[in-house]
């Protein structure tokens, strides 16, 4: 080869490799910045579960709502810890990547006395103007398990205040973790787990979002906790806390599911307070990419796996992109998660 052949080879290799290296950064900054892990640690109680993400128009931001639960109480009694707990507000200003601590979430709850109310597992949306959520309620602080749990419907103007509306009459008193989907031919569907039935998921449907009538039980082949429904890449998807895992469904109609082979989140990651499985979760469907946010017990590791403590009851939020791979779900949780909530 003539010297000036290997000089315009070697000219265009170097274009080539200096184009592809620009093609990654344009890339990332199309796709978003890395989140952190975790993603975010509550200051108050260190107890940050079962999230819920929606973007605040009125401030311009991403709220995150969570249950805060009392992991740094001082010597609670029994499950003292996961009862007594507000709903708490994270936000985001910067796509998602950074969560800060805004405020708790009044949640304006008729009941007598001076008894403490528990508050679990929020699922908020936007309805014709309105804010609403479904929200677990235990109707006392316990140190057991053995004890009611209702489903009650709130309505807010800013994400803030919520106002009371009703209990909703489901398979019994002890239900919790809703999570309503719009229907696509009119109506909603809640997804919720009753406890009585081995903790098996049911489903209510609803024409107006304020009455109610129960389906009975979903068609699912296992059991589970803390469902969230969707659709994306042309099927709806109910992902499931199968404590173990997330267990996940697809289905062509809201009402037969298929099961995934394997679990999401099963495996250990690598990231801090990510060695251990995710739990009850939520997905954020924008411009074509889902987002799947979890929580950890992150120091539920090493010799401190199986003890009750401070370390082992705190919990964080970690988010990872999901993929759709031979039509079903699949997610690198110790992948980056190139994360881009968008402004709306």
């Amino acid at each position: 080869m003539k010297p000036e052949a290997i000089i315009l080879c070697l000219a265009v290799s170097l274009m080539t490799a200096c184009a592809g290296d620009r093609s990654v950064s344009e890339t990332q900054s199309v796709q978003g910045k890395a989140a952190p892990k975790p993603l975010y640690r509550d200051p108050v109680y260190d107890g940050a579960a079962d999230p819920t993400v929606m973007w605040n128009p009125q401030t311009s931001s991403w709220f995150m709502f969570y249950t805060n639960r009392r992991a740094n109480m001082p010597d609670p009694e029994g499950v003292e810890w996961v009862h007594g707990t507000p709903i708490s507000i994270a936000e985001s200003t910067d796509g998602g990547v950074t969560w800060r601590y805004k405020r708790n979430a009044v949640i304006n709850y008729p009941h007598s006395g001076d008894n403490s109310i528990t508050y679990w597992a929020p699922d908020v949306f936007f309805h014709e103007e309105t804010w609403h959520m479904y929200l677990t309620i235990v109707p006392g602080v316990f140190t057991d398990w053995a004890h009611p749990r209702t489903i009650a419907h709130f309505t807010s103007t800013d994400m803030l205040s919520w106002h009371y509306e009703s209990t909703l009459k489901l398979a019994n008193e002890k239900v919790i973790d809703a999570d309503v989907i719009a229907l696509p031919d009119g109506g909603w569907r809640m997804f919720y787990n009753n406890e009585p039935d081995g903790k098996s998921v049911y489903y209510a449907d609803s024409d107006d979002l304020y009455h109610w009538q129960d389906k009975g039980k979903a068609q699912l082949a296992s059991r589970g906790e803390g469902p969230v429904a969707f659709k994306w890449q042309g099927y709806w998807w109910l992902i499931v806390d199968a404590w173990r895992g997330l267990a996940v469904y697809r289905s062509n109609d809201l009402t037969r599911w298929e099961q995934q082979t394997g679990y999401l989140l099963a495996d250990p990651g690598t990231g801090k307070d990510d060695g251990i499985n995710g739990g009850h979760p939520d997905v954020v469907v924008e411009n074509d990419r889902a987002w799947l946010f979890y929580f950890t017990h992150g120091g539920r590791v090493g010799e401190n796996a199986g003890k009750d403590n401070a370390e082992s009851r705190r919990s964080v939020i970690q988010v990872t992109e999901l993929q759709f791979e031979g039509n079903w779900l699949t997610t690198d949780r110790n992948a980056p998660a190139l994360i881009s909530l968008p402004a709306k």
